[in-house]
């Protein structure tokens, strides 16, 4: 009879009870998991994705002849995989680590480029390691140009935990003394190459306010704690059997299973958050098994969400109670909006004359970077916030004009000459329009409402952009480099794969979802560690910042956990 409650199976409920609960096993959830691990809780870690373990890779030692087409996606990838095969970094020796776009549909109200890992790790195994810290020039913004609102935090407040995440994660650097981009706890840099120094020293000859530094990534320079230095094999898309460059499988995940507190569960695809309207907390979640298509219930204390940002805006409006009829937490209507990605797609390239007797030996992982010089001190016309370069200089094969034959083969064994590219990541602004939603007219393979995503680059990011292109070309002029050459467009929202926003931090719970702590305004035990969280999203790439925030939430959910105020 209703409300007796000898027919509740309290035994299941018991076996599927924890401390914590972490949705996602990317950069952040894993963390969260090695963190709460780490201060006694026991954790589940549920995860969507199939199952890998460092260091079981499975193309990491293949030469390319060993593929049937030698790198090359099918017609059937790029059908299967029509989204993911947008994305310059899918290929066939490491598409198995990605979603099958068929398989797991979503709507694209304006052209969205959602990249989604489906393993155990997420992105983690497939992201590009640069790490740079955040200043008070990002976290201010938005209080300064009225775009967004005010960040709950500043640089202070999250510098000890910076410092924390790069020792635990191992970042190599230079220190520069830069404002605009802080320092961090490095291991030694990488080495630039002959014609990157020249380039270095005509550059900042010539403009006081530019900078060129070595890449800050997330590669060894040194062996650490159980891991191997970087053999910089640039093969880090397939996954590092050797642990030189960070990812949950290599860092966070053996350390938290370490700790004999850590359980994880794969094939788990989260539907909701359960809320208890009496005792306003969440109790737990509901997932699908997406093995046996059935659907199980866990039960912990506190719950980190840290599905990525888009997945993470599905759980959410998806959890609807008579509380919250718009999904949870979402008292001020905020939960999905203020989708943010970072803008890219323009490259210049130019011929460098000379150093014809020089060249470099093997590889890098990591490139040259020009950090942000522009809407520092003064503010440039037609439009906010700012950008950053990336690049490098390379030799190529020798130009020839050779027939078949031995004359051929020798010219190719021949360096040409050297060539210097630049490419640019911009910020875009908080717009409260680009959201994502809920389609309830249409269901996904699950069942379940589909996701919905309506995102575009404005004009702000498109003057920034133009800009770009004249900077990258003066520079390089200025460098005294011939034949200079624009190329590319900007991309699509979600291509940068740093996609933010919609539960954003905030001092006012009528604006923002979280507070300083990542912990959402209504509802005390639920904590949102990942892209979801930024308020902005300045033009750096974003996991270290992530991460940091990931161990500071952490560490204030146990201690207000032991306070019995969540």
């Amino acid at each position: 009879m209703p409300g007796d409650s000898t027919h509740l199976n309290t035994r299941s409920i018991s076996q599927n009870t924890y401390d914590a609960i972490v949705v996602g096993s990317g950069i952040s959830g894993s963390l969260a998991a090695k963190e709460l691990c780490e201060k006694g809780l026991k954790v589940l870690l549920l995860e969507r994705g199939k199952d890998l373990v460092h260091p079981h890779y499975p193309t990491t030692h293949k030469n390319i002849w060993d593929f049937k087409h030698r790198g090359n996606l099918t017609i059937e990838d790029k059908e299967s995989c029509y989204v993911q095969s947008r994305h310059y970094s899918y290929g066939e020796d490491n598409k198995q680590f990605y979603i099958n776009d068929r398989e797991n549909p979503y709507t694209e109200l304006k052209r969205y480029d959602w990249v989604r890992a489906d393993i155990v790790g997420g992105r983690s195994i497939l992201w590009a390691r640069q790490c740079y810290r955040w200043s008070d020039l990002d976290f201010e913004a938005n209080a300064k140009d009225g775009y967004g609102v005010d960040w709950p935090i500043r640089y202070k407040d999250i510098a000890p935990w910076y410092d924390y995440v790069e020792t635990f994660a191992g970042i190599s650097g230079s220190r520069e003394g830069l404002p605009e981009l802080p320092d961090g706890k490095f291991l030694p840099p990488f080495e630039m190459n002959c014609v990157e120094k020249d380039f270095k020293k005509k550059m900042e000859a010539k403009f006081s306010d530019r900078k060129l530094i070595i890449g800050r990534t997330a590669n060894l320079t040194a062996p650490k704690e159980g891991r191997g230095q970087c053999q910089a094999r640039n093969l880090c898309h397939r996954g590092c059997p050797y642990g030189a460059y960070y990812s949950s499988n290599s860092g966070a995940i053996p350390a938290a299973l370490a700790t004999n507190n850590l359980t994880v569960r794969p094939h788990s695809l989260v539907n909701r958050v359960i809320y208890d309207e009496q005792k306003q907390r969440a109790t737990g979640v509901e997932i699908i098994d997406t093995q046996t298509k059935k659907t199980e219930e866990f039960f912990a204390k506190i719950i980190f969400l840290n599905a990525a940002t888009l997945a993470t805006a599905f759980i959410l409006l998806n959890s609807t109670s008579s509380r919250f009829p718009n999904g949870l937490g979402n008292g001020s209507e905020q939960v999905g909006r203020n989708l943010m990605d970072h803008h890219k797609g323009i490259s210049t390239t130019a011929e460098v004359e000379g150093f014809l007797d020089s060249y470099y030996y093997g590889r890098r992982p990591t490139g040259v970077y020009i950090p942000r010089f522009r809407n520092i001190t003064t503010q440039t016309p037609g439009f906010l916030r700012g950008y950053h370069y990336g690049g490098g200089a390379a030799r190529g094969r020798m130009d020839n004009d050779q027939p078949v034959g031995i004359a051929l083969k020798e010219s190719l064994s021949e360096p040409g000459g050297w060539t210097i590219g630049i490419y640019a990541f911009g910020e875009c602004l908080p717009y409260e329009e680009n959201r994502v939603v809920l389609d309830k007219e249409k269901k996904d393979p699950w069942g379940r409402p589909m996701i919905a995503v309506d995102c575009e680059f404005k004009e702000n990011e498109r003057n920034m952009v133009e800009d770009i292109k004249l900077t990258s070309q003066e520079i390089l002029h200025t460098a005294g480099y011939k034949n200079i050459k624009v190329n590319g467009a900007i991309s699509f929202p979600g291509n940068a794969n740093h996609e933010m926003g919609i539960a954003r931090m905030g001092r006012d719970p009528k604006t923002s979802v979280l507070n300083a702590f990542n912990q959402m305004h209504e509802v005390p035990n639920v904590f949102i560690t990942d892209g979801s969280c930024m308020t902005s999203g300045s033009c750096v790439n974003p996991s270290i910042t992530y991460m940091a925030l990931t161990a500071r939430a952490c560490d204030y959910a146990v201690r207000e956990l032991k306070k019995q105020n969540i």
